[in-house]
């Protein structure tokens, strides 16, 4: 035997091994960059948004008058569920942006907005200065925070969604709440740091402004990488946006074109959130005020349970969206939906009443493990129900009308039950509300579906993948297909 045919023979593949596509390998590499890029202004975005609720029993005292901890708590999570009033108007606009002149632009406005707002609260002056105007102010700058993540939200889980390669889909969009995740994760972080390295005069007095600069600083980081991310949206799309329109026809990322031809999606994209964002807020944002006003754990220990609990569920967020890639997106939001109507009561209860650090993790993780059902690949369901032209409108104000009407309240009616004393009622509002959303995932959804995002990025059930053709030989019959309903 030559040695060109020795060369030959080890070069060959073994039997049963996978060559490696070399246009699909370059599909990936693109995918993660732009997932990459995109993902970390959602980090930084909603580490701003989250800090204000892990620093609040820090700063509220400069800002509100009562002297009584729980209600200065009640008027910090009042202020904090103003800021989803503009969220709506957030994904309107930023959505409408993005429909019509692209999903970086919409995103890069966004982050800069948040960057401001976040600086803009490291330098506000307390009520000690300014008296009623230090609140004024800060509720002015959340208001401002909520319209940023109000068009972040809508656009990063379309951007994601479309940038992913079809065949794992669900993985890569479940990294938009990887970093949502770590956003909080990082925010608990930076208070743990502090809590160690400052006392807590010091830390009341002035190193509460510490985090709000950090994540103004971050979110310049993020608009400078964002200059190199790729559009997803066609030229085709924004020529149509723009062109002059005959009468009667619905221009591309508008109202009109949402509530006359898209309306069946967006409520079921209101509902699919509905009962997702009131566990997901009650698990990793008011759980930290509920371990230490009702369980009664130190403050020092609810900030390590929320960190280690936190990190797990964000590793958790990919290992769902694969197994979503397997086996479809329905079975995932039936676990969360129906493990969440029978074992949230018990979790909370059981919750409320332990002092124990440990058991509170478990607890706490427990409920976490449920939730992960929903939020690794919510993002990817709802970009699914509608097509490219209103998709961030549709996918962002349909979360929005939920997070803001249901999500964002959850601190301020979990503080008031706290304070009557009636947070068993508070274990049945977020009982009820996934049990609405169940009833939605299982009569308004179907497994495997042939979705818009199959037939303009790639089919992720069948075998027709243009991740994976060369230029020209795409279907451009699937691509021209719209599906209107659900």
């Amino acid at each position: 035997m030559g040695q060109a045919a020795l060369d030959n023979t080890k070069k060959a593949p073994r039997r049963g091994a996978r060559v490696k596509d070399p246009i699909e390998a370059a599909a990936t590499r693109k995918a993660v960059s732009n997932i990459l890029k995109g993902s970390a202004g959602n980090l930084v975005e909603w580490f701003d948004l989250y800090v204000y609720t892990v620093f609040a029993a820090y700063f509220q005292s400069h800002f509100f008058n009562s002297t009584n901890e729980l209600q200065a708590g009640l008027e910090a999570m009042a202020v904090f569920a103003t800021s989803f009033l503009m969220r709506p108007v957030g994904a309107w606009f930023f959505g409408r942006y993005a429909d019509r002149h692209g999903r970086k632009a919409a995103l890069t406005l966004s982050v800069t907005m948040m960057s401001a707002g976040s600086f803009a609260i490291a330098i506000l002056p307390t009520q000690e200065a300014i008296g009623m105007w230090a609140m004024v102010l800060l509720v002015f700058v959340r208001l401002l925070q909520g319209f940023s993540v109000g068009g972040e939200y809508g656009t990063s889980a379309t951007y994601m969604s479309e940038a992913a390669t079809s065949k794992r889909r669900g993985f890569f969009s479940s990294f938009q709440y990887v970093t949502l995740i770590g956003g909080q994760m990082l925010a608990l972080l930076v208070l743990v740091i502090l809590q160690n390295t400052m006392s807590h005069e010091t830390l009341t007095a002035w190193g509460w402004r510490i985090p709000f600069a950090i994540g103004g600083v971050a979110a310049l980081v993020v608009l400078w990488l964002r200059r190199t991310m790729e559009e997803t949206v066609s030229a085709e799309q924004v020529a149509a946006a723009n062109k002059p329109l005959a009468a009667g026809e619905a221009r591309p990322g508008t109202m009109k074109l949402l509530f006359t031809q898209y309306w069946k999606p967006l409520l079921v994209c209101i509902g699919i959130t509905l009962g997702g964002t009131v566990a997901f807020y009650t698990y990793t944002n008011f759980i930290l005020k509920f371990m230490n006003d009702t369980s009664g754990i130190p403050k020092t220990q609810t900030s390590l349970i929320n960190f280690w609990a936190l990190f797990i569920f964000m590793l958790l967020q990919p290992v769902y969206g694969m197994i979503s890639d397997k086996i479809g997106r329905k079975p995932l939001l039936l676990w969360f939906g129906i493990t969440g109507v029978l074992f949230t009561w018990p979790l909370l209860s059981m919750l409320a009443g332990t002092q124990n650090p440990v058991y509170a993790f478990l607890l706490m993780m427990g409920g976490l493990v449920i939730v992960g059902g929903y939020t690794s690949i919510n993002a990817l369901v709802k970009a699914e129900l509608f097509p490219a032209s209103i998709r961030a409108l549709g996918v962002g104000l349909g979360y929005a009308i939920a997070n803001s009407l249901f999500g964002g309240t959850v601190p301020l009616i979990g503080a008031a039950l706290q304070k009557a004393d009636r947070v068993d009622l508070f274990f049945t509002y977020v009982t009820v509300a996934i049990g609405i959303s169940l009833l939605v995932y299982i009569f308004a959804l179907k497994n495997k579906k042939t979705t818009h995002l199959d037939n303009e990025q790639g089919h992720a059930w069948t075998g027709k993948n243009p991740d994976t053709q060369a230029p020209g030989t795409r279907d451009t019959d699937d691509d021209k297909k719209e599906l209107v309903d659900a």
